[in-house]
């Protein structure tokens, strides 16, 4: 609750019928220009993985997935997703995609560890994306066209929202900032990395962070990582490490950044070592995806998700993300939301 951030007289542009039409227009309007962007197929995806098989996404490492038996399998182990990383790139080879194009999906996930507040649910939907690419295509320049790409859906769904409701003003810029999370860091070399992304957010309104898990000059890492998805390590944006990032957006309403899309070049077998070994998970080379990875069977990709409840959030100018989506909050934070306006479904 000590998170929980209350909008001075908050007071909703869209009723619940408004808001429950906004999101469905929202949701079909921007994954059919996501799509159409970067080439990408629809596919199904798995609510749950085997344990085991360095399948499922770790996040930072720390989050502890939900998990249960199943008994026709002798009682093995599956793990509810974090999120799809990894799996889309065995469905790229799976489906034989060619370099150029890629699959997208719905990816509903729960994270029973999320501090829960505005943004955060225990309940994770995103568009999770991912595109087959060359050698040479793993480079900065690439990395920054994609992100281009992806903004561009954004401003004109931002659009749509504008021609439904004209009481929603577009407040997006037309530019995308990039900046590398180490000129960050030394641009606000007195805040935190929250704090550096507000600063950033506040100033440009559309930003993306390239070289998200990777040491900064102070010894830090911007945030974490898994070490066997995304690329932080090959040299990118002037030279420095990374080849994936974060694009954050100023949320006036909250007074903060809110970050949409996390995605990156996914690792090839140099990265994938290089980090595994400072990590100190070299182990992993033993599971399934990594051996897929180093026995040449996975195409080099890129890869991301981009958060559905998140996006309608921000589109619709919502306070609180159970405002968008259903799932579980404390009794003290409906009826403290409830007093203030936050209806939350």
């Amino acid at each position: 609750m000590s998170k929980l951030i209350i909008p001075q007289d908050y007071k909703p542009l869209l009723g619940l019928k408004e808001t429950e039409l906004g999101i469905k227009q929202i949701k079909d309007f921007f994954q059919m220009n996501l799509a159409s962007e970067l080439r990408l197929r629809r596919v199904t995806a798995p609510l749950f993985v085997l344990k085991g098989m360095g399948i499922n996404d770790d996040l930072n490492g720390v989050e502890r997935p939900v998990s249960f038996p199943i008994k026709d399998l002798g009682e093995q182990e599956a793990e509810v997703v974090h999120s799809l990383a990894k799996w889309k790139r065995l469905t790229l080879a799976e489906y034989n995609i060619e370099p150029g194009y890629g699959v997208y999906t719905d990816m509903n996930a729960i994270r029973a560890d999320e501090e829960l507040d505005n943004l955060h649910s225990l309940y994770v939907d995103q568009w999770d994306w991912e595109r087959v690419v060359t050698a040479e295509d793993r480079n900065v320049d690439f990395l920054k066209d994609i992100v281009n790409r992806i903004y561009a859906a954004m401003l004109r769904t931002e659009y749509l929202v504008y021609e439904m409701y004209p009481q929603i003003k577009p407040c997006l810029p037309q530019k995308l900032h990039f900046i590398h999370a180490e000129e960050l860091r030394q641009l606000y070399p007195n805040l935190d990395a929250k704090g550096r992304e507000n600063a950033i957010c506040r100033k440009f309104g559309a930003v993306f962070i390239i070289g998200i898990g990777c040491k900064l000059g102070d010894g830090q890492k911007h945030d974490g990582r898994a070490a066997d998805y995304d690329d932080y390590t090959t040299p990118g944006l002037n030279g420095l490490p990374g080849l994936n990032g974060d694009l954050l957006l100023w949320d006036d309403l909250l007074g903060r950044s809110i970050e949409l899309s996390s995605m990156g070049i996914r690792v090839d077998k140099s990265a994938l070592l290089t980090q595994l070994k400072e990590a100190g998970q070299e182990e992993r080379l033993n599971l399934y995806f990594h051996k897929r990875l180093m026995d040449d069977t996975l195409p080099l990709s890129i890869g991301g998700g981009i958060g559905q409840s998140r996006l309608c959030m921000f589109l619709l100018r919502k306070a609180h993300i159970g405002e968008i989506q259903a799932s579980i909050w404390s009794d003290e934070m409906r009826k403290t939301c409830e007093q203030h306006n936050i209806h939350l479904i």
